[in-house]
């Protein structure tokens, strides 16, 4: 099986889309030194490599697309050694991030995790398989739709939107879906340094076990058969958003 990316993700904007969690019953990632702190965007360790230009994590590459228009700010987004400075340096222009964005922007999660996954096979997937069963939890201080805020020293409450898109890649690790070739979202001016954003391919990578053949990458772009959550009546229910957030949540 191989993954694809879905061509419309559900809507994420009811009150029941918001999850609580027991901090004791979930694997739960803030600070990247802690136990499960690989699973976060700002980890260090987990460089990608896209369209010749070779990035110290995720987050900065997933903060670079917003601007696709603006190669300037891209450039000076990747150029940072630290990921929450790559964060930062982009605040100054978040008026002028790409017009879809809340709409997109899961998209180019989903496409980011599973880049870090495949440069990184042996060690990004045992640390997701080593979580088990339990719920993927970002624990955030104030980002409910990316994380879940704490409410008490066990409760966390939120959308928790990156934790979801992580169980979804668990899911399809176990299912044995091919997450070697990563193919870029179908979404309009996804670009970087003014080039399309490419196919990445590690199939031939003999560390790996999971290698394609043709036929299966005919199927890139047919429904997969992984369901998202076990708990929600439809597939594939993460992800695009078009409404307004709400002015105390973060603007990642």
């Amino acid at each position: 099986m191989v993954p694809t990316f879905r061509a419309q993700d559900k809507l994420m904007n009811r009150p029941a889309d918001s999850r609580t969690y027991q901090r004791s019953e979930c694997a739960v990632f803030r600070k990247t030194g802690e136990g499960f702190g690989g699973l976060s965007n700002m980890a260090p360790g987990y460089p990608v490599q896209i369209n010749g230009a070779r990035l110290l994590t995720v987050e900065a590459l997933y903060q670079a697309c917003r601007f696709p228009h603006r190669v300037e700010v891209q450039w000076l987004i990747i150029r940072q050694h630290s990921p929450m400075t790559a964060k930062m340096v982009g605040k100054p222009y978040l008026r002028d991030s790409r017009t879809d964005w809340d709409r997109v922007r899961v998209k180019i999660m989903r496409w980011c995790l599973r880049l870090k996954l495949a440069a990184h096979w042996p060690k990004f997937s045992q640390l997701m398989l080593s979580t088990g069963q339990r719920a993927i939890v970002e624990d955030s201080r104030k980002d409910s739709f990316w994380g879940a805020i704490p409410t008490d020293t066990d409760t966390l409450v939120g959308m928790n939107v990156l934790g979801r898109l992580l169980m979804e890649l668990r899911e399809e690790i176990k299912a044995g879906v091919e997450l070697r070739l990563v193919v870029p979202p179908a979404i309009p001016n996804f670009l970087l340094f003014d080039e399309p954003l490419a196919v990445v391919d590690f199939r031939t990578d003999r560390n790996s076990t999971n290698v394609t053949t043709e036929a299966q990458t005919e199927q890139l772009y047919e429904e997969p058969t992984v369901t998202l959550f076990a708990d929600t009546p439809s597939t594939h229910q993460v992800c695009e958003m078009s409404y307004e957030r709400p002015r105390q949540e973060a603007t990642r």
